[in-house]
């Protein structure tokens, strides 16, 4: 099993890595055999980590840094933008 990920997830492993990998593996596969032990019957599917719904804040205009201060450190700048080295080539 550890080869066949190993393969579908182009990865390369030698034994001792090989070894430890199938003993996690056994270890998630034995934990997710206790949690089938539970009664799950009459528990709703979690949807929401907390009890609060839609908690939306009011949007407002803060204060910020200027144009100017925020390229000030720049290496490279132009009156407006950031300058970065081109990386797609055509």
């Amino acid at each position: 099993m550890v080869q066949q990920l190993a393969d579908l997830a182009r990865l390369e492993f030698n034994e001792q890595e090989r070894a430890g990998i199938q003993h996690d593996l056994q270890r998630m596969i034995t934990f997710v055999e206790k949690l089938n032990e539970l009664d799950t019957t009459h528990v709703k599917p979690l949807l929401f980590l907390t009890e609060n719904y839609n908690m939306f804040r009011e949007d407002k205009v803060v204060p910020s840094i200027t144009r100017e201060e925020g390229l000030q450190n720049a290496p490279a700048a132009s009156d407006q933008y950031f300058k970065v080295p081109k990386v797609i080539k055509k």
